[in-house]
């Protein structure tokens, strides 16, 4: 038993590692200026998230403030000129995403007597708003969602246990890279074929 906790402090680590050079080099790939640079620390942010919600069920305000914090900066370099008013599409986007799901929580935990999503969950959906067009937004929570749900099947199926409907996933694990691919996907087309005609 020591010898196989000893293994997953050594491996948890080196997969982390990994997962965080692979973030960085295709954020600096995909876009070799300062939006790469922007996208190399959402890339590490999101993983510390996933990483920390995985072990903890719990999504740090510090992270998740760091990464709002970042996409106000990136908006803010990419349109100089406009000052303050740059901030207000991001802004407007991340509570355009949040409210609702705000409000989903609320109406779920009058109705059901629990909690289905905590508000970590939410704060990280205004990340996500704050970073991406809303059409991809909705992308990225759906593919968490769905890769949240095929997670949970999965595990239960190989440890022979039954489906419960009231089960408690860590969202976040799931979102927060989410997040991230979602800024990979936009940033790639934007530079590698947003400029082809058709």
């Amino acid at each position: 038993m020591a010898e196989d906790d000893a293994r997953d402090g050594i491996r948890a680590p080196l997969v982390l590692s990994c997962a965080l050079l692979v973030g960085v080099l295709a954020s600096l790939v995909t876009a070799p200026a300062a939006e790469g640079i922007y996208g190399a620390f959402l890339a590490a942010l999101m993983l510390a998230i996933a990483a920390h919600d995985a072990r903890h069920y719990l999504i740090p305000n510090e992270l998740t403030g760091a990464a709002f914090a970042l996409a106000l900066l990136r908006a803010a370099a990419v349109v100089p000129e406009l000052g303050a008013q740059a901030l207000l599409w991001p802004v407007a986007r991340a509570l355009a995403v949040a409210l609702p799901l705000l409000l989903l929580m609320l109406a779920y935990r009058r109705w059901r007597g629990r909690d289905g999503l905590g508000l970590g969950d939410v704060k990280l959906a205004a990340v996500c708003g704050a970073w991406l067009d809303l059409a991809t937004v909705a992308a990225v929570i759906e593919f968490a969602a769905l890769l949240a749900i095929g997670a949970y099947v999965v595990n239960a199926v190989l440890q022979r246990k039954p489906l419960r409907g009231t089960a408690f996933l860590p969202f976040g694990l799931f979102l927060a890279p989410s997040i991230w691919i979602g800024w990979l996907g936009e940033t790639w087309y934007l530079n590698w074929l947003g400029g082809w005609p058709g």
